[in-house]
């Protein structure tokens, strides 16, 4: 699958500018990931632009493992051809999906979709945006339930955790991925 077609694909599954843009968010914090481990950057960013697909028309309240998101979508991704690697990805960034993350590409994915939308929820109220975010802002926001509360903490702990790398040192690495392409997933400056 191209990048068009992904891109086509979620542009009809996804109507909502903000889980657009979280997912454009996503995409490019594993591309910046897969260069980082030197692995294959389309396909990490296919992975990350796709993972929400069906979160709109399928949200899956109930948690089920085999119906709604993300197994509607995978359903679906897999009909056009997109490979287990992938798929399996996209299975176990939803823990209630009971799909281990065994990949590389899946500790990723689990690691960056909650920190991503932490992060631009950070950025949000900051006049700089990314630009002059700190880990210690970061760190004080992730204590403070009020702020972003459908952010779930553990999951960001796990995250790193599972990526194997110090939360402090995977969420400077995010602000650092995320930083020169703000724009593009919302977040302008000014």
């Amino acid at each position: 699958m191209t990048r068009e077609e992904a891109l086509s694909l979620m542009h009809e599954y996804t109507e909502s500018e903000s889980l657009r843009r979280h997912m454009y968010c996503i995409e490019i914090a594993m591309r910046g990931y897969a260069k980082h481990y030197g692995e294959d950057e389309e396909a990490w960013g296919l992975t990350g632009l796709l993972h929400d697909l069906d979160y709109e028309k399928y949200p899956n309240e109930e948690h089920s493992a085999t119906e709604g998101h993300p197994s509607f979508g995978v359903k679906l991704l897999r009909e056009r051809g997109l490979p287990d690697t992938m798929c399996e990805a996209i299975l176990g960034h939803a823990t209630y999906c009971g799909v281990p993350r065994e990949s590389l590409m899946a500790k990723a994915l689990f690691a960056v979709d909650e920190l991503g939308g932490f992060l631009v929820a950070c950025a949000l109220v900051r006049p700089g945006k990314l630009d002059d975010l700190q880990i210690k802002s970061v760190k004080k926001k992730l204590k403070d339930k009020a702020f972003a509360k459908g952010v779930n903490r553990d999951d960001i702990l796990r995250g790193a955790e599972e990526l194997g790398v110090p939360l402090e040192e995977h969420i400077q690495f995010m602000i650092d991925t995320l930083r020169p392409h703000q724009e593009q997933f919302g977040l302008r400056l000014g």
